[in-house]
C-alpha cells in the first residue's frame, strides 16, 4: 500500500453551508458534484476533499453516526480494480486492522469496503471512482482548485 490518501472524507451536517465554505470562503473549485456530495481537488490533484451528509457517512461505513466509533472522517484509497481492493483490504486486517464493512458494490456504480486501523481511524478501499485520485499510481487529476482565504459575509460557523 502506497503511503497516499486518495480522498478525504468529512461529513457535515449542512452541506450547503460547508461547499460554502470552501468554495467561496477558501477559494477552492469544485471539482465533482452529484446531489448529496461535492468534491474538490487538493494538493496539486492527488488528493480529493469530500464533503458527504454526516449520517450518511456513517451509514456507507456501516456503523452508527452517533457515538464513539464515527468520528466524521473517512480517508479513502482508491484503486483501480476491486482484485486489489480486496487485496488491500487482506492487507490492512494482517498489519492489525479491523473490516468494518466488506467490500461489495455501491450505489454510484463502484466497488468499497472499510477497515479501521487499530485506533479505529476509518479508511475506504474502492475501485470504480475514476475521476479521482488513484492511489496505486502516479497518475495526477489534471484541475486543482486555488485561491486564497477569502472572508464569506453571512457564513458563521455551524457546531460539529
Amino acid at each position: 500500500m502506497n503511503a497516499r490518501i486518495s480522498v478525504i472524507t468529512l461529513g457535515v451536517r449542512d452541506l450547503d453551508w460547508a461547499r460554502r465554505f470552501y468554495e467561496e470562503g477558501l477559494g477552492w473549485t469544485v471539482h465533482l458534484e452529484e446531489g448529496s456530495w461535492v468534491t474538490f481537488l487538493i494538493g496539486d490533484g492527488y488528493t480529493a476533499l469530500a464533503l458527504y451528509p454526516w449520517d450518511a457517512l456513517g451509514e456507507d461505513a456501516d456503523v452508527p453516526p452517533e457515538g464513539t466509533v464515527f468520528r466524521g472522517v473517512t480517508l479513502a484509497y482508491v484503486v483501480r480494480s476491486e482484485d486489489r481492493g480486496d487485496a488491500l483490504l487482506s492487507e490492512a486486517e494482517a498489519a492489525g486492522g479491523s473490516i468494518v464493512r466488506s467490500a461489495r458494490q455501491t450505489e454510484w456504480g463502484g466497488y468499497s469496503g472499510y477497515f479501521a486501523d487499530p485506533k479505529g481511524f476509518l479508511w475506504e478501499v474502492a475501485a470504480g471512482a475514476t475521476q479521482l485520485p488513484f492511489a496505486d499510481s502516479s497518475s495526477l487529476a489534471t484541475e486543482s482548485g486555488e485561491g486564497g482565504i477569502r472572508t464569506l459575509e453571512g457564513l458563521t460557523p455551524q457546531p460539529v
